[in-house]
């Protein structure tokens, strides 16, 4: 499992309590974006890391792509060689270090000149500020052509029981021998023992291709056959992934999910003929 690091909290010693029980538990990989909190969350990661002297100890992952301010919440999409190239020195003085273990770009999309974006990272990765690069995408024409036209070492994709439609994409991703990187695997909560508390909070009109009916009584029936979060983790150690990317807001957050991991068995049952057979439907060519 690694660490999503999105939602830590935004004072710096309840995000430390966080990250040091991620490392005492054994997690090593940390994923943040120059994005989140417009750069704040690659600072407390690097005021933690320096800290903690703990910077060997952790595979270190940012993003790429949006240009922002701090002045307003406008942002807009950049996948240009220029921007990219300025952005990667900023996250690296945030994060404290002069490399990046894996460098990713957030999002992507058909129109994008994709070949001076692979440019931009294989020369971060010639100059040794990079070690590895990748994209986070769920768009299969975009995924489709860096798995062709570049070096790429990742894909991040939402990835569960609910939003299944990575299974389409495994077997060519692991053709090119690239490594896929599982977020969202509780889908904001529905993949939870609160799931029906989750369902009249912020899934009241349905998700994807279930109406809210047809999410209630497929949670339902799923979590009659073993807690949730157990199910989501045992579905996705299933799939070809290199890492799970569980986010938390808490200590207790952290330590529920890990629970729920350890205590998945070798075993291949799971929950996964409750759910529909969902494919992406828009991005294709």
């Amino acid at each position: 499992m690694g660490l999503g690091c999105m939602n830590l909290p935004h004072r710096y010693n309840d995000a430390a309590l966080i990250m040091n029980t991620a490392i005492d538990q054994g997690i090593n990989y940390f994923d943040t974006a120059d994005l989140y909190d417009k750069g704040k969350n690659e600072e407390l990661i690097g005021k933690f890391l320096k800290e903690h002297n703990k910077r060997s100890d952790i595979i270190i992952a940012s993003k790429v792509g949006n240009a922002f301010n701090y002045e307003d919440d406008d942002v807009k999409w950049d996948p240009s060689r220029a921007h990219i190239l300025s952005s990667v020195k900023e996250s690296l003085r945030r994060l404290g270090t002069d490399y990046l273990d894996l460098y990713m770009l957030h999002g992507g999309m058909i129109e994008d000149n994709k070949d001076e974006t692979i440019d931009a990272f294989n020369t971060l990765k010639r100059d040794g500020l990079i070690r590895t690069y990748g994209i986070s995408s769920i768009r299969p024409n975009v995924i489709d052509y860096y798995l062709n036209h570049s070096d790429i070492d990742v894909v991040m994709m939402q990835f569960n029981m609910i939003d299944n439609r990575p299974e389409m994409l495994t077997e060519a991703i692991a053709a090119h021998d690239v490594k896929i990187l599982a977020r969202g695997p509780v889908m904001k909560g529905l993949l939870t023992d609160n799931y029906a508390e989750v369902i009249d909070r912020k899934f009241k009109d349905g998700v994807m291709d279930y109406s809210r009916e047809e999410l209630t009584e497929t949670l339902t029936k799923a979590a009659q056959d073993a807690p949730l979060t157990e199910s989501a983790i045992r579905y996705l150690l299933n799939q070809p992934v290199a890492s799970i990317v569980s986010g938390a807001s808490s200590v207790d957050q952290l330590t529920t999910n890990l629970a729920h991991y350890e205590q998945v068995s070798n075993s291949k049952t799971t929950t996964r003929d409750h759910f529909k057979d969902l494919d992406y439907k828009d991005h294709l060519s």
